[in-house]
């Protein structure tokens, strides 16, 4: 099984906590890089944590959650070596394995439920990149941005 980099805000607790669960009974390895309550917290200090683990490969997958998704997603992308996407449905979460090789996903913890959430984690985690030549190309266009930026 996978080892999981698992983090949360404030507003993404109680999501984590209930995807959390659901990975342990997956058998999955979870390392939980907070927040453990639902005291305020700044989102980009625990997205951070989780995606620069799964960018130094301590970490297999990564899945982050803040009360939209958003903010934590957008902390996540400015990791080199993280592709994250931010997921609401099941559809998107087996695309952006086949074509985009995400290695994060991110939920909105105030606008997707415990059940939902747990089929998006089921469905990125087990599903495969596909490894078409045409996917792999433009990843590594994607990622080249993490060496150089010049418009």
């Amino acid at each position: 099984m996978a080892k999981i980099a698992l983090a949360s805000d404030h507003g993404g607790f109680a999501l984590k906590e209930a995807v959390k669960a659901h990975l342990l009974s997956r058998g999955e390895e979870v390392e939980d890089f907070g927040t453990h309550d639902t005291s305020s917290c700044d989102y980009p200090d625990y997205g951070i944590a989780a995606a620069k683990a799964v960018a130094d490969g301590t970490c297999d997958k990564g899945i982050l959650v803040c009360t939209t998704g958003i903010g934590i997603s957008m902390a996540a992308n400015k990791v080199p070596g993280i592709r994250c996407a931010l997921l609401s449905e099941t559809t998107s979460a087996r695309l952006t394995r086949e074509h985009n090789d995400a290695n994060v996903m991110a939920l909105g913890g105030g606008f997707t439920g415990p059940l939902l959430a747990c089929e998006i984690v089921d469905v990125f985690l087990d599903t495969p990149f596909s490894g078409e030549e045409k996917h792999s190309r433009r990843i590594a266009k994607v990622m080249a941005l993490d060496e150089r930026w010049d418009g």
